[in-house]
């Protein structure tokens, strides 16, 4: 059975209007929220995804405790508004803990858990909103998040969804394009060149998945210039409410060449 909605039509327009690779509208805020170390709230598009760090700090129970790096612990919650079914989903349900383990592993080999022996990290994500790319969202926001906590990570992890309708690519699909097109979620790492993740709801045709692989390579780099600009206009603001001393010698906002001292640390 066809879809009453036309995906992409003979324009090249999807149903809201972009193009086959544009991408929805982006907000970042960085702003505290409430005791948490770092938090990043963000919308892709109609979809917003509230990110919270705490730590690292010390363990809760001493079998969570790794004495040579420190544990992540990752808890997602889905708020009952955030979509038209109105079903409640609890910290047990499949899905969610799925979207917690697929963030945890994504994660664990990107944060520098080594320099905090025998302490915590948790990531309390709450999804508020969803129309599409969720995963990516969580994903976009937990990187911001663990930046504004002051966490030390080897690179930004930009996430961007992305399909195929016919023989075109998609990206930053909408919940409409995922439930019609095959899907898949790409985490790149724009610093060091490398792929972090690849999840693939469904299944894609291995030539169409190198062509989206390669269109959603070039969306994180977007990603991570509207990212890295969010974390640059908070850090000047720090900066500008201590009255200038952490800024002295121009540290924070300086040129190309900033952070290459110490390679283990991202260059925000």
């Amino acid at each position: 059975m066809a879809s009453r909605i036309e995906i992409l039509n003979e324009g090249g327009y999807r149903s809201d209007g972009r193009r086959q690779y544009e991408l929805r509208s982006i907000t970042i805020d960085l702003t505290p929220q409430g005791t948490a170390d770092g938090s990043a709230l963000i919308t892709h598009g109609l979809t917003q995804v509230l990110v919270s760090v705490f730590g690292p700090r010390e363990a809760k129970m001493r079998r969570e405790t790794l004495h040579d790096r420190a544990n992540v612990n990752v808890e997602v919650g889905v708020a009952p508004f955030s979509t038209g079914e109105r079903r409640r989903r609890g910290r047990g349900d499949k899905r969610i803990l799925e979207f917690a383990s697929t963030i945890k592993s994504t994660f664990e080999p990107v944060i520098q858990t080594t320099l905090y022996p025998r302490s915590q990290i948790d990531i309390y994500i709450q999804i508020l909103q969803q129309d599409g790319s969720v995963l990516p969202a969580c994903i976009n926001g937990t990187t911001l998040a663990l930046i504004t906590a002051g966490v030390p990570l080897l690179d930004f992890i930009c996430c961007i969804s992305g399909g195929v309708h016919s023989t075109h690519p998609l990206l930053d699909l909408t919940t409409l394009e995922e439930n019609d097109v095959p899907s898949v979620s790409v985490g790149v790492m724009p610093k060091t060149g490398r792929v972090v993740l690849v999840s693939l709801e469904t299944r894609l045709h291995v030539d169409r998945f190198e062509e989206v692989c390669r269109v959603a390579w070039e969306a994180g780099k977007v990603l991570h210039g509207e990212m890295r600009k969010a974390v640059r206009e908070r850090t000047g603001g720090l900066v500008d409410a201590m009255g200038g001393v952490a800024g002295a010698g121009g540290a924070g906002r300086g040129g190309p060449g900033e952070g290459d001292g110490d390679e283990r640390m991202v260059d925000y």
